[in-house]
């Protein structure tokens, strides 16, 4: 039984669309890259001030034997300094799976 010509165009285009991303299609995209850009420093200058905060309030915890306190700004730590390697390395984590997904066939 031949296959009907839509289910034939379905099965090509569905295994190779003949899209992939390319810059410069549309204006206004250095602007976009400018706001991320901005966007992702803002980020990390706010991840500064939340380790310092955190920092402090880990010392205060300690020295004052205020042991909730302390474990609050150990958390605290913890997660900005996760915040600031996820805002670091936020460009490389997508051009990697940017990358991982155009393989995929």
């Amino acid at each position: 039984m031949p296959i009907p010509l839509a289910d034939r165009a379905a099965v090509f285009l569905a295994y190779n669309p003949g899209i992939s991303p390319k810059g410069g299609g549309l204006p206004g995209l250095s602007v976009l890259k400018n706001v991320v850009s901005s966007i992702n420093m803002f980020g990390i200058i706010a991840v500064v001030g939340a380790l310092a905060v955190s920092l402090g309030v880990w010392a205060w915890g300690h020295h004052t034997g205020g042991h909730q306190a302390e474990a609050n700004g150990k958390k605290g730590a913890v997660v900005a300094a996760g915040a600031a390697l996820g805002l670091g390395a936020a460009n490389g984590i997508v051009a990697f799976f940017s990358a991982l997904g155009s393989q995929v066939r």
